[in-house]
């Protein structure tokens, strides 16, 4: 085998892995419990699907007013009727910081986490904050994204699996697609906050003009201090990211190699 080839293998096969053990595995076997949940029919939850949220959900935040004996803990959280995210790796974090929320109950801020098929963190009190200013609950937003987003992955996983098995310039450059994840997802963020900042409604309390939030960085909304900065999602994405596009340059330069 062309040692190109071989190299070419290598970096999709990892890439594949990564993907799948930080979005598509725990996006899949989670699909549809928030549903049961909202519906108040967690029972219906498997076992499976609950050691696995709990595996994934070790060490991240959890709401302050989720008591920490069920903490980690899918159904204790659900019979305490505790904020539940999903189970995939937090893609990026935004944190708002204000007066009427003391250090002290809250020491992260706000903070509310953005993944690839849902939220977490403290989604009511985020949804309660852009009420008071006039603006859509968080829901309203990339609903298209997430419900195709587990179907999209498993596409894409396909069509990987497919660049490793067979040599074709046509499937060469699927890699492209994954490459590109970090870049799509800023791109369709930005759109959201943009269309979450200038569709502000008239029941706000707070009047605001309308604005662009801040995407990366630090900033300020009314009375809040903001922070948007990527989660451990984000930065898996980029190595996926820089893996698709190795495998990419590698097997096209072992198709030229062996062509010529």
């Amino acid at each position: 085998m062309h040692p190109s080839l071989l190299k070419a293998k290598v970096f999709a096969s990892l890439a594949l892995i990564i993907l799948t053990l930080s979005f598509t595995l725990p996006m899949i076997s989670f699909h549809g419990a928030l549903n049961k949940i909202d519906a108040q029919e967690g029972d219906k939850i498997s076992p499976t699907t609950a050691a696995v949220w709990n595996v994934y959900n070790q060490g991240r935040y959890k709401s302050v007013s989720t008591p920490s004996e069920a903490h980690n803990n899918l159904f204790e959280m659900i019979e305490t009727a505790s904020e539940i995210g999903p189970s995939s790796l937090p893609i990026w974090a935004v944190s708002l910081e204000a007066p009427n929320y003391p250090k002290e109950a809250f020491p992260e801020g706000i903070p509310v986490y953005f993944h690839f098929d849902g939220f977490s963190g403290e989604v009511h009190e985020m949804n309660t904050i852009n009420h008071y200013v006039g603006m859509d609950p968080m829901w309203i937003g990339g609903t298209f994204e997430r419900e195709i987003g587990i179907y999209a992955l498993l596409l894409l996983s396909l069509f990987m699996i497919y660049f490793i098995a067979y040599n074709q310039k046509f499937i060469n450059m699927v890699m492209l697609v994954p490459a590109s994840l970090p870049i799509l997802f800023i791109a369709d963020y930005s759109y959201w906050l943009y269309w979450f900042g200038h569709n502000l409604h008239d029941w706000g309390a707070f009047k605001i003009k309308p604005f662009m939030p801040t995407v990366f960085g630090d900033g300020k909304i009314a009375q809040f201090v903001t922070h948007s900065y990527p989660g451990i999602g984000f930065y898996i994405i980029l190595v996926i990211s820089l893996l698709s596009l190795l495998a990419f340059f590698a097997k096209q330069k072992a198709m030229k190699e062996i062509e010529a």
